[in-house]
């Protein structure tokens, strides 16, 4: 059984690498009331199409934002991934509807929270409030970085851009270290987030094993030579906004 300090816990980390907490803010956090959930890989956390009452926040495991094709529905695009810590589709709570799905990456697990929640965190506790905007506002410069990778970058450091950027995430909510990961993405779901074909993801992954930067076994990887692979990728941390600053 998850205790209360554990389902918030990660997302605390995640903050507190941004800006301090106070003894109110960090009681309301771990105050809130969720409800727990476990998805099987591939299985849909949230459909598209619906208009949640609740936002899910990721505790175990990753997930993704889908984006079925029209017309084309085996198609899709993954627009982003989402590790522990991350208040997966806390836009759903001013939006109307889901314009995509959330799924699980793995085995995942999460935690509800209503939105009734969120509107008495948001009304009683501006400095969350403004944290949680942060948040989104990170989400959307996670996103734009990601467009500026994929247009600009060749499929070998673009991958090495993903396994940047996905390290430094882990490491600041505590889920990774040493310069290892746990990244349990198919070939077709790395083909799916790059926008190449799984041939092509294929051939990346051995150019970076190739150049000694990397070891990638099963859904376990070790970054061997991380200035090599952020060199190869341009990878420049800033835009995660990982100062502590106050808000």
């Amino acid at each position: 059984m998850v205790t209360e300090l554990a389902i918030t816990e990660y997302f605390i980390r995640y903050l507190q690498r941004r800006d301090s907490l106070g003894p109110n803010d960090l009681e309301r956090l771990r105050a809130l009331k969720t409800e727990h959930a476990s998805f099987a890989a591939g299985e849909v956390i949230v459909p598209a199409g619906s208009s949640p009452s609740r936002s899910c926040m990721m505790l175990r495991g990753l997930s993704a934002r889908s984006h079925a094709l029209v017309g084309r529905p085996d198609d899709r695009v993954i627009t982003a991934l989402h590790v522990p810590g991350d208040f997966v589709d806390l836009h759903a709570f001013i939006m109307s509807r889901m314009d995509h799905s959330i799924i699980a990456i793995g085995p995942a697990e999460v935690e509800f929270i209503d939105h009734a929640e969120l509107i008495e965190t948001t009304r009683s506790f501006p400095h969350l409030a403004r944290l949680l905007w942060m948040t989104t506002m990170l989400d959307a410069a996670i996103h734009r970085q990601w467009l500026v990778a994929a247009a600009s970058l060749r499929s070998s450091a673009h991958l090495a851009h993903l396994l940047c950027e996905i390290y430094v995430r882990l490491q600041t909510v505590g889920v990774a270290s040493d310069r290892q990961l746990h990244l349990p993405l198919l070939q077709r779901e790395l083909a799916d987030i790059l926008g190449y074909s799984p041939i092509h993801v294929n051939r990346a992954v051995r150019d970076l094993r190739d150049r000694g930067l990397i070891r990638w076994l099963g859904a376990d990887i070790t970054i061997i030579d991380w200035n090599g692979l952020a060199l190869l990728a341009r990878f420049d941390p800033s835009y995660l906004d990982l100062e502590r600053t106050p808000r």
